[in-house]
Parts: C-alpha cells; structure tokens; sequence
C-alpha cells in the first residue's frame, strides 16, 4: 500500500499570485543507502505589483536539513548551521532592525514542511535551493526513497533525477505508480549491475490535467523502491572517507517463535474509525500467528480486562475465539494505561517463570492506544519507571499511537527504553493498513542478541553495535571511524542467537571504495562520513530524551550540537541562519523539538531586504510614561478562576481557550525567557472543599523572577520588593503592575472572596499584554504565544449546546474540535467580569500548546521552564 495523493496536505511548491515559475527541478544522489536531495527552482514576479513569493518543500520526518540558500535580484543568501542559540541571537540582532514576517506549521504522515516567503517588487528574480540528507531505512525487504511533487502549477523545466549507486549491486529497482496512471510511461529507469538512474521529466502538455487544463496534475508522492545484492549473511562492510559503515541483513533464517501480549485501548475516544480500523487489522494480524506462537489479549479502558489470563498457542481455535472477542468490544469509560501494561508484562514474566515458551523466543508487548492516561496512575514518567522497573531484559514492547490526543513523545521514550520502537498510525481510512504494514515489521523475528565487534584498536566512535532483535526484512547499520592502520583491510565480527548460536565474520579493503568512488559522476562521495554522524545524532536524540540527570542531558546536549555544526545537520539543537553576503539580512530556519505530535517542524522567518520598502510607526516610549500611564491594552492574554486561560492572538483577531487541571501545589510555568532573564510562575491552590464533586485550582502565588539583577517579585496577596529596572505600580486590594525595561509588564489581579464562604478563596488573575518584548528563546503557556501560530477554523456549526457552536480548528498541524464560548475578563469589573468570546480546547490545551501541560510544571516558583 503507498500513500495517495489526496493524502498530502495541499502546500504548493511555489505560492504567489501571477507569478512566472521557470524551473522546477529535483535531484536525489543515493549511495550506499545514503540520499543527499537538492530541490532547485527559479520563479519571476510577473505581477506588475510587489508580492510575497513562498517556497514550500515538503521533506521526510527523518531527514537533516543541511543547507538553504537564496538568490534574490543578485543579493545571494547562503546557509550555515549554527548553535540554536547562537543563530537565534543572530537573528535577533537583525530582526531588531525591521520587521519579520513568515511563519511555517504544516503535517501529513511521513513529512514535514519547509516553508520561506520573500517579498519583491516586480520583476524579481528569485531563485530558490534546498538540500537534505537522510538514511535509507530498510523494510520489508527493500528500501524507499520518497519525494512529495507538489509544483502547484504548469512548470516549463519540470524534472527529477535520482541516481543509486550501491558498490555490491542492485537485485531490484522499482517506481510504483504512486503519482497517477497518465505518468506510468514518463518515468524511465536505467540499471546496470550497481547504477540506477531513475528520470521523470514531463513537458508542459504532460503535466496538464486534461489536454485545455492549465492546471497541473502533479500532485502526490514519487517513489522509487530499491533492494541490493547481498553475497553472504555476515553482511556488507564499506570504508570510504576514513569512516567505515556495516550493514546486516541476513537471510534464509527461520523465524524464531514469539509471545505476543496485544494491549488494547478500548476508551470511549476510540470509539468509531479508530476502532472499526483496529478491529479490522487485529482480524489479519492474528491470521498470522503460528501454533508455535503464543499470545494473549489485554483490553482496557478505566478497567482492564483480559481475553486469556495465560498466553496460549496460536492454534485456529484460539485464533477464532480471539477475533469473536475483539468483534464484541464496544469501547467506552476511561484510559489506565499503567495497570494495562503491568498486567501485559506479568503475563509474559509468568509464562517464562513457568517454563511455557521456547527460551529462545522473542517476547513482546504491542500497545495501541489513542490518548493519555486519564484513570489509576496518570503521571506520565511515573509509568515510564513502572514499565521499566517490571520489563525483563528479553522482553520488549513496541508502541502504536492513533491521532494526535496521545502523547506520541511518551509512547516513543516507554518504547526505546524497552528495546522497542514506537509508531504514529493516522486515525484515516487506511489506519487498519498502517497497523498491519507495522505489525509486519516485527512479526517475523530472525535473530537475537546480536553483537558487531571490530578487532581492538582498528575503529573508534563506533554506532550502537548491539541489538536486541533482528526481524526479517529490514537492516542493522553499524557506523564508525577507522583508525590508522598499516593493514589496508578491516574485518568485522558478528555474533547472535537464533536456534542456535552463530558467528559471522566479513572483511573488507579500506582503500578500494574511495577508489570507486572517485569515478562516478553522480554519485555522493561524503557517504561515509556524513551516515557515520546521522546515526549518531539519531542516537544520542534518543539517549537525550531517556537522560536520568540534568548532567548527563547537558553532556549530550553538547554532543549533539558540535557535531551537528560540524556536520552541517539543522536538529532539534541547532538552526540554519541564512545570510546575505553582507550579513545584514538574515533567515532562520529551526527545527522545533514537538514531543506532543512529532509534526510541523521547520519554521523558516524572513528578515525582509533594504529594496521592501516597510513603514512602522514607532511606538512613543514607554520611559516617559507614568506607571499608571502605561495602561495594558484592551485585548491581552490572560489567566483568571479556576485557572482559564484566555490567548490573545492579534494577527487573527481571534481569541482562544483553554483550562488547565492541575492539582494544589503545583507550579506552572506561564511564560521562561532565558534571553531576557524573566520567568513568571503560578503556583496553584484548591478550593476550600469540592464543589458539585469537584476540587477547583487557583493560583494562590504568582511568581515574576528577573534573573539579571537576581530580583524576584512574589505576589502571595503582599508586595515583595521594588527594585532597579524594575518598576512596580500597587493598587491596594486590587491589582499589582510589574514593568520590567520598561518593554514588558505583568498585571496580576487581586480576587478577594468572603472569608467565610464555604467553597470559594481569595485567588490571583494573571494578565500580560501581547506586545511584550521578549527574545527569540520565550516559552512557557503564555510565553510561546509570542509567536503567533498560523489557526484557521471551519466546519461551524450548532452544537448539543445551541449556545455553544462547534468547529475544527487547525493549528501547529493538529486539527482539533473546539466550542464557541466565553470566558471572563476581571480587568474592569472584579465582580462580574466582561465576557470574552473565544474558542475553547479541551483536553487542558492539547494540540493548542506546546507538549503536554504536564511539562510545563516546574519544581520552583524562580525556576525557568526546561527546553521544551
């Protein structure tokens, strides 16, 4: 099964209006299952007014950005990557000079968008050129080297090249039709024993979409599908560039048997597609267990139940009574993700204690779930440690996330800690597809325990080389560098256990392969050296996430970024800043790390060039103003009650809403900003007793700590200190003003209740302007909205509350259902409020924020908020 066009979100290559797009062109070079992808393109402003031109490329997950560069009117721009921070201070230093425009969220399955804008006069000539690099990954028996064509328009030099060149041979090259019938004879391929080159080169009549269309039919996803020769099962052993990279993937080995606990989420947001698609994949996926196979269902929702309380072999009739079990289930309540798992694990810990399976099996646990936790235990890290604490070292458990409600981040840290891996699956037509297409990555185990060792002192800075398992159909691949040597060959050593244990040993010349190299003409000399810092970063990305201590995260923090800049990689670390020749214009492409979805991605800004021209009224400076002068302005961004949070986003004149449900004593962090050294903190207090079976939350203590003086306002009801660069207006039993550099300001808002009431306390109200001052490195659940994400809301209509409309709203690539509601503003009428109208989220945020709410809780009211 591939993707479908109408799968991709629809992101033009090329965006403006009469606009003359003359090039568009696409050039992959794959060498040893390493792909270096130029994207060029050449556009004119044919307009005869000045426009904004955008230049969108849509680029696999896994890929690095490794340059960007831009030609306008003569003026070059050239990419470098950089520190995060470093880059971003750059960029600050030029965005200070005039205003910046353009910001980029997109998401789809397997890709993330690259977006840039600039903004020319007529006549300009543009042209555009980004490049990225990736590892070819293999699976179920071949590799897929995929590139989204989206041109948006008729192209006069429309072409793609992509050139394979794998030094043992290639057994099979294929283009499945995955961009339409009309272009199968356009796309031609010419093989050797070790070359392909793979050419779709459509003239203008052939790109049309009916033969009077002048619009284009290309739309969706090229692929090309490719496996090599292999001459043994030791595997393939290459040195190029003083960096030597193993690739293993033997062959002819029966399957090992497997325990399978299925672990399924049967709450009532399932209900529907996701489970009608889950059903339908369990159908096929328990088709294919063997009698030598055992396994067991475990269904929860608030409750947890068991199809079998033993595993039990995959005989037909067990396999029969599995599926009339899985057909039955009608999903409703809660989430209790951590008994779920616990009983999963106990059912493979007691059928190994009791002798029931082959010691030489593999044992898995395969989740499927679509939310958080919501029953039993619901901190998240804590059931990260439970699993672990109660997994076995032979055991391992794979994670399946439907949609965007669960937190994907969490599902991938329990699942890399457990010699697993984790999956995204879309809650669309083809989820039950999806489910299979996964559950055939690892439904046939080869090997285990593998080990690739080389002789002492031959190879340093060596890749993960031990393995937990190895499944048919896809790739182990070991990197490192080669030390000096007098020998001109380098031998590798393998060691697993399948039914029986096995050696392998293969050897290669260290000299032969840069020989090669040197006379292909299309082919990506850098290979080696460039796959050997990819699957580092990779690695070190996930041993980051799985760090026990601050010190330990920052020691690896630091690895990551010198060899991400030494490599030119943009990571979740490390930024490109594009400049001008002169260093006066400046772009910055970064890469935001998105635990919660793992989408969107590249947010490219524009500083715009001295020919725009762009006016903005200065502001009349605040310095002269009196602190009661400075009124905050009508529309802010504010928190008040129980806590509801109201965002102003100004570019769309829209408000959004949200709730938080925390509990009493915590402290969350509203908005960290390292680069000016302010931080603002809530920390939360209950209601006097629960009302209508509910504890309400309020902040009880708001914290605003500048850091460069050391200078901390803490409002417990009562002022704290008055200090230098730091101005505090009091107006008694009503509000606090705290103005710092006279460019950032913070009211927080006084509630006084009867001190009788049996209920209700006094309690804070927070609110900040929008147009406060902060630097790039902002954060926080008000601070992030500094930088307005692009939301669009459609499909309204009435809701159960006639009141109260529905809609789906896009935004940071989630779409989201949301009510119309209103919330109060306390600013001018403490005892009534105002109404604000807004659209609400549920679900504390989600999808609208940043992660989890839970990431933003801090352990301090002066602490700053972790890199996100």
């Amino acid at each position: 099964h591939y993707p479908c066009a109408v799968c991709l979100p629809t992101v033009q290559a090329i965006r403006g209006d009469d606009i003359t797009v003359r090039s568009y062109k696409v050039e992959s070079r794959i060498t040893s299952r390493f792909a270096h992808t130029t994207v060029r393109s050449s556009v004119v402003n044919s307009g005869s007014k000045a426009q904004s031109i955008g230049f969108n490329v849509q680029i696999p997950k896994r890929a690095f950005i490794t340059n960007f560069t831009m030609n306008v009117n003569g003026i070059t721009f050239v990419g470098s990557v950089k520190e995060k921070t470093v880059a971003r201070n750059l960029y600050a230093q030029a965005r200070a000079r005039g205003k910046a425009a353009g910001i980029v969220r997109a998401n789809s399955q397997d890709m993330e968008t690259f977006k840039t804008e600039v903004h020319v006069p007529p006549g300009s000539n543009i042209e555009f050129e980004l490049h990225y690099q990736e590892m070819m990954h293999r699976r179920l028996g071949f590799y897929e080297h995929s590139l989204y064509l989206q041109p948006g328009r008729l192209v006069p030099q429309f072409q793609v090249d992509v050139y394979v060149f794998e030094p043992k041979g290639i057994s099979m090259v294929q283009t499945p039709n995955t961009l339409g019938v009309q272009f199968t004879e356009l796309i031609k391929v010419t093989s050797t024993k070790d070359k392909a080159h793979i050419v779709f080169k459509p003239n203008l009549q052939q790109q049309r979409k009916c033969d009077n269309c002048t619009d284009s039919a290309i739309d969706g996803i090229f692929t090309v599908k490719y496996d090599v020769t292999r001459d043994s099962n030791a595997g393939e052993l290459q040195v190029s560039d003083g960096h030597f990279v193993h690739f293993f993937a033997p062959s002819n080995l029966s399957p090992l048997p497997k325990n399978i606990v299925f672990v399924i989420d049967v709450s009532g947001s399932m209900w529907g597609v996701k489970m009608k698609q889950t059903v339908e994949a369990m159908q096929a996926i328990l088709d294919d267990l063997t009698v030598d196979d055992h396994f067991s269902i475990v269904d929860f929702n608030h409750n947890v139940r068991c199809w079998s309380e033993e595993l039990v072999p995959g005989s037909s009739i067990q396999i029969a009574d599995a599926k009339k079990y899985i057909q039955s289930i009608k999903p409703n309540g809660g989430t209790n993700i951590n008994e779920a798992l616990m009983r999963a694990v106990q059912m493979l810990v007691r059928a190994s204690n009791q002798g029931l399976i082959d010691p030489r099996s593999v044992s898995m646990v395969i989740l499927v779930s679509d939310g958080d936790p919501t029953v039993g235990e619901i901190k998240l890290s804590t059931i990260q440690k439970n699993v672990k604490r109660v997994m076995r070292e032979e055991f391992s458990l794979f994670s399946l996330g439907i949609g965007f409600d669960v937190d994907y981040d969490f599902l991938e840290r329990i699942a890399m800690e457990n010699r697993g891996m984790a999956q995204r699956i879309y809650a669309n037509h083809d989820a039950a597809e999806q489910l299979r297409t996964f559950y055939s990555q690892v439904s046939s185990p080869l090997l285990r325990r593998i080990t690739i060792q080389f002789p002492e002192d031959s190879v340093s800075d060596v890749t993960q080389n031990r393995f937990d398992k190895y499944f048919s159909g896809s790739e182990l691949v070991v990197a490192g560098k080669v030390l000096p040597s007098e020998s001109n060959t380098l031998t590798s050593f393998t060691t697993a256990s399948a039914r029986l244990d096995i050696t392998l040993e293969t050897d290669t010349d260290t000299a032969e392969l840069d020989m090669e190299l040197a006379k292909q003409q299309h082919s990506f000399t850098g290979f080696a050296r460039q796959m050997w810092a990819y699957l580092t970063i990779k690695q070190l990305i996930s041993e980051r996430s799985l760090a026990a201590t601050a010190a330990k995260k920052r020691k690896i923090t630091q690895r990551i970024m010198s060899l991400a800049v030494e490599h030119q990689f943009v990571t979740p670390l490390t930024a490109l800043l594009v400049e001008s020749e002169d260093a006066k214009e400046r772009l910055l492409a970064d890469t935001p790390r998105d635990p919660k979805h793992g989408c969107c991605s590249v947010r490219v800004v524009y500083q715009p060039p001295p020919w725009v021209q762009m006016t903005t009224p200065a502001p009349p400076s605040q310095a002269e103003k009196g602190p009661e002068e400075w009124t905050l302005p009508q529309k802010v961004t504010l928190v008040d009650n129980d806590p509801h949070f109201i965002v102003h986003l100004p570019g769309s004149n829209m408000d959004v809403c949200f709730n938080i449900d925390s509990k009493p004593g915590h402290i969350l962090n509203l908005v960290s900003d390292s680069g000016t050294g302010l931080v603002v903190n809530g920390q939360l207090i209950s209601s006097k007793q629960a009302h209508k079976s509910k504890v309400s939350t309020y902040f009880g203590t708001v914290s605003v700590y500048y850091q460069p003086d050391g200078i901390t306002f803490t409002s417990r009801l009562t002022l704290s200190r008055l200090c230098f660069r730091v101005r505090i207006s009091i107006v008694k039993d009503s509000h606090v003003t705290v103005t710092i550099n006279n460019n950032i300001q913070v009211m927080v808002l006084l509630h006084r209740v009867w001190k009788k009431h049996p209920v209700s306390v006094d309690f804070l109200g927070i609110y900040i302007p929008n147009d406060n001052q902060y630097s790039p490195l902002v954060h926080g659940l008000i601070g992030q909205f500094s930088r307005e994400p692009e939301v669009s809301v459609y499909d309204i209509h009435e809701g159960v509350d006639p009141l109260k409309k529905q809609a789906t709203m896009e935004v940071k690539g989630n779409k989201l259902q949301v009510t119309r509601g209103w919330q109060k503003d306390y600013r001018r009428d403490k005892r009534h409020g105002s109404n604000v109208y807004c659209w609400f989220i549920h679900n504390s945020g989600k999808g609208f924020i940043d992660g989890h709410y839970t990431d933003y809780i801090v352990p301090y009211l002066n602490s700053f908020l972790q890199t996100l």
